[in-house]
């Protein structure tokens, strides 16, 4: 079975993760200046990378290396917390690019950890989708960290045969209609669903952005999420959970990924997946290049090349996610008919439009006030939730 994502990363929870959250916060760090290169020169022969699982297969790596002379060493991680450990382990010149989340993209960047990355260096950023461009979990004060590479939405998934009619509102996983049967994901990040609820159902608490919380605010989303907990059949940390608790029936619906979705309908089980009309959450994997990185040149050529059409099509295929490069639809159909279409690359604007991408929570909001949550209010507000 393809490695994925979900079926290598449980979420944050423990005591190894706190240790790994407390390595995920530099309070006294700052961003980085740009300081860009003219050009991109000769590659350095290797490349150390922290990526997911199935972010760097043999089947895009051994082109590349043979192509630039570029060799290059992978390091997967299994969270976003130890994808930021490793990059500030060793004094951060250890690895020089990561596919970082946007749970973890920020801390990096406000950790002084990455350096912004001149885009006019990588001509197929060009044809990103007009939402990944520039997006506010890699780009600050107009300076990009990165440049964004798969995506995908937090869908509601739902048994077609059990959920009727189809469901229109995220009400479907907070009301008792499906009490034991519900499953969603064992992740803080999940407090941004419970936020984007309430954002659209309770306007008298002020939330404009799920990610940017008030500790009033934050209290609320605790305590819809206390108050659903009674109804989960299971906290799913990996997608091989989900797929089996609606295999068996345990799960009529949840909270999901497209690719649970596919494969469930694969296996000829009866469900489907929407985007609500509150809108949903969704992820963005920026390549982020270190503060310190070693192989500069190697790297840039890396982030060009894996932001080519061609590539981004085989990465897609293989994890079952979007990519950021639009013009990657016909690739994705040579290699699996309908591709395009069922991973969304050919969806209207829309239907990017609905979805709230995540970013880290941080104290500082966008407005400049202070008054937000952090990453770590949200993990300690997690183990509550789930007692």
């Amino acid at each position: 079975m393809k490695a994925t994502r979900s079926q290598i990363t449980s979420a944050v929870a423990g005591g190894m993760a706190a240790v790994l959250l407390t390595l995920g916060v530099a309070a006294s760090a700052a961003p980085v200046k740009a300081n860009y290169p003219d050009k991109i020169g000769k590659g350095e022969g290797q490349l150390n990378l922290v990526a997911w699982e199935g972010y760097a297969q043999d089947e895009w790596v051994k082109p590349f290396e043979k192509q630039t002379g570029c060799m290059v060493h992978r390091k997967y991680a299994g969270s976003s917390d130890e994808m930021v450990a490793l990059m500030r382990q060793g004094g951060g010149g250890e690895y020089d690019l990561v596919s970082a989340s946007g749970d973890a993209s920020l801390r990096l960047i406000y950790g002084g950890d990455v350096q912004p990355v001149d885009v006019k260096l990588i001509p197929a950023w060009q044809d990103f989708l007009p939402q990944l461009k520039s997006p506010p979990n890699n780009t600050v004060n107009g300076l990009h960290y990165g440049v964004s590479y798969e995506w995908g939405p937090n869908v509601l998934l739902y048994n077609t045969n059990k959920v009727t009619p189809k469901p229109t509102s995220w009400d479907a996983i907070y009301s008792d209609a499906y009490k034991g049967q519900v499953t969603v994901p064992d992740n803080p990040i999940q407090i941004a669903d419970a936020a984007l609820y309430l954002k659209a159902h309770k306007p008298e608490l002020g939330i404009k952005d799920p990610y940017e919380l008030t500790r009033k605010q934050l209290a609320a989303a605790v305590d819809l999420l206390q108050k659903q907990r009674p109804l989960i059949k299971k906290y799913w940390a990996q997608a091989s959970d989900e797929i089996e608790l609606f295999k068996n029936g345990d799960a009529v619906v949840g909270a999901a990924w497209p690719y649970m979705t596919n494969a469930l309908q694969k296996d000829g089980v009866s469900v489907a997946d929407t985007i609500p009309a509150e809108g949903a959450t969704g992820w963005s994997d920026t390549w982020m290049l270190s503060a310190h990185a070693k192989h500069p040149n190697c790297a840039y050529k890396w982030m060009q090349y894996v932001s080519t059409p061609k590539v981004q099509a085989e990465q897609a295929i293989y994890f079952g996610e979007t990519p950021a490069n639009k013009e990657a639809c016909s690739a994705m159909d040579k290699i699996e008919k309908g591709a395009c279409h069922k991973f969304h690359l050919d969806a209207p604007s829309s239907y990017f439009d609905q979805i709230y991408f995540w970013k880290t929570p941080r104290t500082q909001c966008a407005d400049g006030q202070r008054n937000c949550t952090s990453y770590r209010d949200w993990q300690r507000a997690w183990q509550r939730v789930k007692g």
